[in-house]
């Protein structure tokens, strides 16, 4: 493998592609498993020492939590591409702004998000149906978490910026060293302080003030294009504007599936509180192979918006090859591996048996569909490097949401059992899949029309 790397920051725009999307996409992906392994610390950690209804406490507010943070999240792509294609027009000035207005809007935001959240919690539980014999653990959870929201939104636009320069093994580094802490924290406040679901939630907001912490004393400690000046530090409103053209569609289809996803959760909890833990601990497990071929969509975003900043249509076409062909290959690998392993992997949740079994049904049924999951990923990923973001929210709004809620309300109703419920998943993804790939093929071809006449 060619070396690719220079102070951890990569030539997205010449040479092979391949290997570079490797290097890329690998550590992003343990970023995210082990972000999710550190959330699934949670949930094991009151599933053994509180009991299961901490545990369903805990999983129930996986989609609420999901709606807020995946929202920000989307926007967040948004300053990747923009600082992107600053990288890819070698434009210092543009990427020391969109570095700045990252940092602050996101603190900002989080803020004003995490008020609303506080106000807005036990609506949102009584919404979902979350049964009374946890609903005051679950509330105590949500509301600690929610005081977390303005780093947690700081870490995902930090962790951005440095992907915008084809770096993620610094935002990797980070998080590893605040997810040991949070685990180490986990214990303590369960096991040695005696506190339950607010333990561990109290666990996660401090580990997340150590992650985005350490992301920004690294950007004021930068001595290349992306280091952050605390002086005159402000939001540019030109650059604002373009991050949330780009970044609001991608935020509306990561929203689209948080709501779909509470529509699910809310039909999971009517299936009792063995079901509800069940689901919890096998999402931590099938969750890590969406996160696998999530890298690879946001490895096309990058990749894309620097070429695109650099005018090479051909080369961007390559990537969304290169990507579709390694996302498919390691993905649904990683995939049968998970399926092969669900049981003793779930047992680490919780002895009893019965949520294992029930476990098994959601890791199954979804991760065999997964290829579905990796076609929507990659064509809706590929568009939004092109700063095209609103087709593909458009689509899994329609593809995704719409789907979900119409089984949910009929299919599931005729047949009230968890397997039912599951196969919503694979369905909706093959839905918007075919869609993504037809408005992919038309958007490129007008794309190229348009480059050759001008």
């Amino acid at each position: 493998m060619t070396s690719t790397l220079k102070n951890n920051r990569m030539d997205l725009l010449n040479g092979s592609i391949w290997d570079k999307m490797l290097i890329f996409a690998l550590p992003l992906a343990a970023t995210s498993m082990l972000q999710q392994l550190f959330n699934a610390a949670d949930i094991a950690i009151v599933g053994q020492f509180v009991g299961k209804e901490a545990m369903a406490a805990v999983g129930s507010n996986a989609p609420i939590i999901s709606l807020f943070v995946n929202s920000f999240l989307g926007i967040s792509m948004g300053a990747n591409v923009v600082i992107s294609r600053f990288t890819g027009q070698n434009n210092p000035a543009g990427i020391k702004k969109g570095v700045q207005t990252a940092v602050l809007f996101s603190f900002l935001a989080g803020i004003v998000v995490a008020v609303v959240g506080e106000i807005a919690a036990p609506g949102l539980l009584r919404l979902m149906d979350v049964p009374n014999n946890v609903f005051d653990m679950s509330l105590t959870y949500l509301r600690v978490y929610m005081i977390g929201l303005p780093v947690i939104f700081l870490y995902n636009f930090e962790a951005a910026v440095f992907m915008s320069q084809g770096d993620t093994r610094t935002p990797m580094i980070c998080l590893t060293t605040a997810g040991l802490i949070n685990v180490g924290l986990n214990l303590f406040f369960v096991c040695v302080v005696g506190m339950d679901a607010d333990g561990v939630a109290l666990a996660t907001v401090i580990s997340n003030i150590i992650s985005s912490g350490l992301l920004f004393i690294i950007l004021l400690r930068k001595k290349d294009r992306i280091h952050l000046e605390i002086r005159g530090i402000k939001i540019h409103g030109d650059v604002l504007k373009t991050m949330i053209k780009i970044g609001v569609p991608a935020a509306v289809q990561s929203m689209v599936f948080s709501l779909s996803n509470i529509c699910v959760q809310s039909a999971v909890n009517s299936l009792g509180s063995d079901v509800i833990a069940a689901s919890a601990a096998a999402f931590n497990v099938e969750v890590l192979a969406y996160y696998l071929l999530n890298s690879f969509g946001q490895a096309c975003t990058t990749f894309i918006g620097q070429n695109h900043g650099a005018n090479n249509i051909p080369r961007c076409r390559r990537i969304t090859r290169v990507g579709l062909g390694l996302n498919m290959a390691i993905t649904m690998t990683f995939s049968l591996i998970l399926i092969i392993f669900a049981k003793d992997v779930l047992a680490l949740f919780n002895s009893d048996p019965a949520i294992a079994e029930i476990g098994v049904i959601r890791i199954r049924t979804i991760l065999i569909f997964e290829a579905g999951n990796v076609l929507m990923e990659i064509f809706s990923s590929s568009m939004r490097g092109y700063g095209n973001s609103l087709p593909p929210a458009l689509i899994t709004l329609i593809g995704v949401c719409g789907s979900r809620i119409i089984w949910v309300y009929t299919v599931f109703q005729a047949s009230h059992t968890f397997r039912t419920l599951m196969i919503v998943y694979p369905v909706s993804w093959g839905i918007a899949g075919v869609a993504l790939i037809f408005a992919y093929m038309r958007y490129v071809k007008k794309l190229e029309r348009n480059t050759a006449n001008a």
